[in-house]
């Protein structure tokens, strides 16, 4: 029904707790306790969750050194010193190594043909415009096409004479040589959250020390050689020094600064960060061209190089960390949550077929609860000109008799009550349900002389509160307590005392016969009577004129009463379950 599902989205579930006296649960949860306890140990142990962390501030330095001597066609021998193959400018945190060049030399400021590549190749000077130029240019076009060699021609350029031709570096690598270079990497870091400073050579390294310490004996050595890095990287000094390529050298500070477990020491590592597969078709490797000036007769020359090489490029990242109490607290409350873990898993197990199904059913059912609320509790009424029940909605203003029902339901008659009264009954008393009043029968005076507007039958008296102002008619009539019934089912001592025998067998006549008792249970007795079964999750209410009826027959000694309260009906169905 929509009613239903609109229903239950107003309602609020709160936990319960059941406890279930089982060898086999018990040990299996202390089990998972105690796994999760040691899994966060572990984890606080491992990744010091206890302590506050800081990133590290760091600033790199480095200082190459290695000289090679290699011979060059158009040049001859050449010794390459730090100067040459590193030049004077560096990047921050990075260091670059000639490692492979392309010379031209004694070029001078003119005209010459361009390198006759595709579109470059020209027939007559209509082939070629004048002004222009592309990317892969040495100079301006002049609107000249003229020879390159004897069966090639190009078009004329405005340039730096002759022009590069060679586009390929030689094999193998003109400095193969370098590969036995070696850096120092001086790195100076600080974590300003706890004012400490370190760097990576440290204080027992002297001057002997660095000139002799091997990354090979030693792993916190600063002294790198190029040849290594690049082997530690993966790669093959030899082939990526042929058309270069961009090496990362990793330091890792990952400090604690703890007193009883203090060490802060840098851990490297490399790898090489372009992708030379990628590269293998399109600008491979890395290089750059740089030029030496001269001036021969007056005139300026310079010898053009197109270095190839490995760039270094030195990392630093880490953090420190120091004990905080502030975040093992923070920890310790964010792990409890694990310990929910014991639960699911063991209400799963409970709820599937790995345990006994009888104690899974037993176990949801002391669980769950539908608990309603008191304030929009649902209250059945019965009529006695109606033979249906209504459901209406209790309200703190309205009273119970004006109040729309949300339903309107067939009323269910339990049998097994009826048998058991009609059976106690004396055999010359009638069976209707009709509510006729008996010609010597009198009824009974309304105790407040004003009668309600709410009141049909004229026996009601005024209430304090609208969940009592209810009636037992709907339209004006004859009051139900007039009726013969009434008076045997409802108020006739001697049933009402068989109940209470029924359900305390072994209470005294006293107990039986106390107001209070015999009171309350000539209210179940006459909700058993009107309602029969009343509807799951509802309350029935009593009309006005019914329960000051019972009062005036089964009076409280000092006058007060409890008032309208709501009912279990399990409790209403244990005392009036079909037998007496």
């Amino acid at each position: 029904m929509p009613c239903c599902g609109v229903r239950s989205l107003c309602q609020y579930e709160t936990n319960k707790l059941v406890r279930i006296q089982s060898v086999r649960l018990g040990s299996m949860k202390w089990s998972l306790n105690g796994f999760i306890l040691l899994f966060i140990c572990i984890m606080m142990l491992w990744n010091r969750k206890y302590q506050e962390f800081d990133l590290v501030v760091s600033s790199v330095t480095t200082k190459v050194k290695g000289v090679a001597q290699t011979h060059l066609s158009e040049v001859g021998d050449m010794v390459w010193d730090v100067v040459d193959y590193s030049g004077s400018s560096q990047n921050k945190n990075s260091f670059f190594v000639v490692t492979n060049v392309i010379v031209t030399k004694n070029q001078k400021q003119g005209k010459c043909a361009e390198v006759p590549l595709k579109g470059r190749v020209c027939r007559t000077d209509k082939d070629c415009e004048k002004g222009a130029w592309d990317q892969q240019s040495h100079g301006i076009q002049t609107g000249s096409c003229v020879k390159f060699d004897v069966l090639t021609k190009s078009c004329e350029v405005s340039a730096w004479c002759p022009v590069e031709t060679k586009t390929k570096p030689q094999r193998p690598a003109l400095l193969a040589a370098a590969e036995n270079f070696t850096v120092l990497i001086k790195n100076n870091i600080r974590f300003p959250a706890f004012n400490f400073i370190r760097r990576n050579i440290l204080p027992h390294m002297n001057d002997a020390y660095l000139r002799s310490c091997q990354r090979v004996n030693d792993s916190l050595c600063p002294i790198f050689k190029l040849g290594d890095i690049v082997q530690e990287a993966g790669e093959k000094f030899s082939e990526m020094a042929v058309e270069g390529g961009v090496i990362g050298i990793l330091i890792k500070w990952d400090c604690n600064l703890d007193r009883l477990m203090q060490h802060c020491f840098p851990k490297y590592s490399f790898r090489r960060l372009d992708e030379k597969e990628s590269n293998r078709t399109l600008y491979p490797g890395l290089n750059f061209r740089y030029a030496k000036y001269n001036t021969v007769n007056g005139v300026e020359e310079r010898t053009l190089y197109k270095a190839f090489g490995i760039r270094f490029d030195v990392m630093v990242f880490g953090q420190a960390g120091k004990f905080s109490f502030i975040q093992l607290i923070i920890y310790i409350g964010s792990t409890l949550s694990y310990y929910a873990l014991t639960t699911i898993l063991i209400d799963w197990l409970i709820g599937t077929s790995c345990y006994s199904a009888e104690v899974g059913q037993n176990y949801s059912e002391r669980k769950v609860e539908s608990v309603q609320d008191k304030q929009k509790c649902i209250l059945c009424v019965s009529y006695v000109d109606e033979n249906s029940i209504r459901l209406v909605k209790r309200s703190q203003k309205k009273s119970l008799q004006d109040v729309k029902p949300t339903s309107v339901l067939p009323r269910k008659e339990d049998t097994g009550h009826l048998r058991a009264v009609l059976s106690l009954l004396q055999p010359g008393i009638g069976s209707d349900h009709d509510a006729q009043p008996s010609q010597d029968h009198k009824p009974i005076p309304n105790p407040k002389p004003r009668r309600p507007s709410w009141c049909k039958c004229d026996c009601c008296t005024p209430c304090s509160v609208p969940q009592e102002e209810l009636c037992c008619r709907w339209s004006d009539g004859v009051c139900i307590t007039s009726s013969p019934l009434f008076e045997h089912l409802v108020l006739r001592r001697s049933l009402l005392e068989a109940v209470l025998l029924y359900r305390d067998p072994l209470s005294s006549p006293a107990d039986r016969r106390q107001t209070a008792a015999l009171r309350h249970c000539a209210y179940r007795q006459y909700i058993s009577w009107r309602f029969g079964v009343p509807p799951n999750d509802t309350h029935p209410a009593i009309p006005s004129c019914c329960v000051w009826r019972v009062r005036e027959e089964y009076p409280s000694p000092d006058g007060q009463y409890s008032g309208f309260r709501l009912t279990r009906m399990a409790s209403l169905q244990a005392c009036a379950n079909g037998e007496l």
